[in-house]
């Protein structure tokens, strides 16, 4: 469906006969409505709600993703091997192979002492990180699900307090990397970080965050959140690289495995 040209004439500026305009315009009349559609299973998808169950529904399904940290097995919240169809730079397509997962733990020095305190008034009943490679393990990238004891207000005010203040794209609330000894991570440190992102759900106590740099252990002098680093045109080096496309690519599947593990845990009988 074209917005560019006037109706009825063509790219050269000359009528289109009748019976190609009606055409065009009931070819863009279904775009349309299957454009809608498509939004409005995105929103129902997106709410986590099954069935019909309300406000009730809801809170059972943001109850069933608080304890996933430890119903879920590993491969399923972090699965060996994550492809990212149309992920990388210009719609690339990108695979990440997992090299590393931590022990789930607490938050105690897991955090910058600044990140700490933003994600304080949440609390931390679980985080589960795991650190991945890219197809030629020229990056490395830490996804990580910090699992909250906040109900669903408590979220809801972080996540309004993260967009308000723009608190995702400030490079003192970067989220930590997780390095393993013998991996391509291994030099994966705090001054290597180059983009990153982080994400307060409202639909589960769950904060999803990533951080990626190079493999090879070089400082970055200029991160940038992952959302300017995709911007069209930036010439900063994680940009140039596509740093900001591992980890918001990252992070996205992460979460979506996510959404899918919520959804079928509650559809589970009682």
């Amino acid at each position: 469906m074209s917005f560019g040209e006037p109706e009825g004439y063509d790219r050269d500026g000359q009528p289109r006969p009748l019976g190609r305009r009606r055409a065009s315009q009931a070819a863009a009349a279904t775009a349309c409505l299957v454009l809608g559609l498509g939004l409005i299973s995105g929103a129902v998808t997106g709410s986590w709600l099954v069935g019909d169950s309300g406000e009730e529904g809801s809170r059972g399904t943001f109850a069933t993703a608080g304890g996933l940290w430890h119903s879920v097995p590993v491969d399923q919240l972090f699965p060996p091997t994550v492809e990212g169809r149309g992920a990388g730079p210009g719609g690339a397509d990108r695979t990440w192979t997992r090299i590393a997962v931590a022990r789930d733990s607490g938050c105690k020095d897991a955090f910058d002492p600044l990140l700490s305190k933003v994600l304080a008034p949440v609390g931390c009943e679980r985080l589960l990180r795991a650190t991945y490679t890219d197809a030629t393990q020229s990056y490395v990238t830490t996804v990580g699900l910090l699992f909250t004891t906040a109900d669903a207000p408590g979220m809801t005010s972080l996540a309004n307090r993260f967009r308000t203040e723009r608190l995702d794209r400030r490079s003192d609330l970067m989220p930590l990397p997780y390095a393993a000894k013998g991996t391509p991570a291994a030099h994966f440190g705090a001054e290597q970080r180059a983009a990153w992102t982080v994400s307060v759900l409202t639909e589960a106590p769950v904060v999803v965050f990533a951080v990626s740099g190079w493999a090879d252990g070089r400082a970055v002098d200029d991160p940038q959140p992952a959302e300017d680093a995709m911007r069209s045109g930036a010439t900063t080096a994680p940009a140039q690289a596509g740093l900001g496309n591992e980890a918001q690519g990252l992070a996205d599947r992460v979460e979506r495995g996510l959404r899918k593990n919520v959804r079928s845990a509650s559809e589970q009988p009682s």
